[in-house]
């Protein structure tokens, strides 16, 4: 046995018959325990693959080059401390120990500590993510919105501790003071990007109807650092929120050198996170200072114009008569009319006066008389007209009435009753059309052609008759006889 091996009861026994038996668990801790004294420390080159989270938040994958292949675990506390999200196909160096794993006699490496295998992995990755996700659209110019020109509320994603949210909220009261709202998160490691991406999302979903104003636009801005320490802002998560974005949103990532994929899919780009904050806002200085030449060229250009006015008003006045001139003319004509006015009225008076004389001396008493004369004889020769057309209007009114009268004679139901039907009302005197309107007892009137009789229905099929009522007699139609015409008093008659 190694001298590796702990000493273990009976090995001093040298037959082979006599040899110590091991359990499974014995020899998988020895087996452990020399593998670990052996690489407790070791560096591993090598390609990811088959990356599996699981829900405890341990990273478990596949370490492979061409010929071998080591499982590999990260567990949750050395997890989250990576700059980087493990993908699969990424070329990596992992630092930890290995170990073995009893219960499926696998041996495997504890990773403690995980980089990307130089700059130059982590930028083919970032080459490759930038194409796949510009492919979809999202790096397209026509998204990309205005930022606000004066912007009342700015919503801010970044770390509270940082000199990030300092200089910006610094930069923003000497350019122009506005509210801001600050949704802390971390910018670097593990669940960064995820909280990037929930921030976003969260000043998106904001309604601005309650205590908390919605911004109107939005900076995600970070200090400088290495490619690992900005890589949570080139994760697919971050860069689709970004572009999911209804609010305007300014990237400001990193230094003037850096760019990260969620530059590409902002509206704006901002070298430094004090450069987001000149962008989002103007200078209230500077927009004083031009509000203000406004205002005097404005002032310059009123005066301009009125006096330009003024000088053509007064060149037309200079081609227009004198009012005194005008006015002289109406006036004098007013003074003329004035004096002729009296005299003309005075004129008329006298004319009218001396035709009403002369009418009034042509009147006598014998004149009226002869005229009211000849009116009277005019109304009584159109009354010899009139006559004649009215007894011929009343004959053709009599026969149109006769002839109704007999149409209606023969419509009557009286003639239905000639023929041996007979006409059944209710007390109510409403025609009973069928046997199941009536039941024992009732009293009913029955029509017959030349009498109405009174009945009671005692049961079905038996009317015991009532005394016969004496049937009213219908007046005959007659026509009217005509007014004999009263004779000429010398009166006016009417013209009926």
């Amino acid at each position: 046995m190694s001298d590796n091996w702990p000493e273990m009861p009976g090995s001093e026994t040298s037959s082979a018959s006599n040899a110590y038996e091991f359990t499974v668990w014995e020899l998988s801790g020895a087996l452990k325990r020399s593998v670990e004294d052996r690489f407790g420390h070791v560096r591993v080159r090598a390609e990811l693959s088959g990356v599996k989270r699981a829900a405890s938040g341990h990273v478990y994958f596949s370490l492979k080059d061409d010929s071998a292949v080591l499982d590999g675990v990260c567990w949750r506390g050395s997890a989250q401390r990576l700059a980087f999200v493990p993908e699969d196909g990424l070329e990596v160096i992992c630092t930890g120990k290995l170990t073995t794993y009893p219960a499926r006699s696998k041996y495997q490496m504890v990773v403690e500590n995980m980089e990307p295998a130089g700059a130059g992995a982590l930028m083919a990755l970032l080459e490759e993510r930038k194409k796949k996700l510009a492919a979809e659209g999202l790096f397209d110019p026509a998204r990309k919105r205005p930022i606000p020109f004066l912007p009342k509320v700015i919503g801010v994603v970044t770390s509270p501790t940082g000199a990030v949210i300092r200089d910006i909220l610094h930069r923003l009261n000497d350019r122009f003071p506005r509210h801001v709202l600050v949704w802390p998160v971390l910018v670097q490691g593990e669940g960064a990007a995820a909280q990037v991406a929930a921030a976003i999302k969260g000043f998106n979903t904001m309604d601005g109807g309650g205590a908390m104003p919605r911004p109107d636009v939005l900076i995600v801005a970070r200090g400088g650092g290495s490619i690992e320490d900005l890589w949570a802002f080139n994760e697919e998560i971050v860069v689709r929120a970004v572009a999911e974005s209804d609010i305007p949103l300014i990237s400001a990532v990193g230094h003037e050198t850096d760019t990260t994929l969620i530059d590409y899919a902002s509206d704006l780009r901002a070298p430094t996170p004090t450069g987001a904050a000149e962008k989002a806002v103007p200078v209230r200085e500077d927009l004083r200072v031009y509000i203000a030449d406004l205002g005097r060229r404005l002032s310059g250009l009123k005066g301009a114009m009125i006096r330009d006015r003024e000088e053509r008003l007064r060149g037309l006045a200079r081609g227009l008569p004198s009012p005194k001139d005008i006015l002289g003319l109406a006036q004098q004509r007013w003074d003329d009319l004035s004096e002729r006015l009296p005299r003309g009225l005075m004129a008329v008076a006298q004319i009218k006066s001396a035709q009403l004389n002369r009418l009034v001396g042509g009147l006598s008493v014998g004149r009226l008389r002869q005229l009211a004369s000849y009116r009277g004889e005019q109304l009584n020769a159109s009354a010899r007209r009139l006559e004649p057309a009215y007894a011929r209007r009343l004959d053709d009114l009599s026969r149109r009435l006769e002839a109704s009268g007999r149409m209606l004679e023969s419509l009557s139901y009286e003639r239905v009753l000639d023929r041996g039907y007979a006409l059944v009302e209710d007390a109510g005197g409403k025609p009973v059309t069928k046997a199941s309107q009536l039941s024992a007892g009732d009293r009913v009137k029955v029509h017959f052609s030349d009498d109405v009789s009174d009945m009671q229905v005692v049961g079905e099929g038996t009317v015991p008759p009532a005394p016969p009522s004496p049937k009213p007699k219908e007046k005959a139609f007659t026509k009217p006889k005509p007014q004999p015409r009263p004779k000429d008093d010398g009166r006016q008659g009417s013209l009926l």
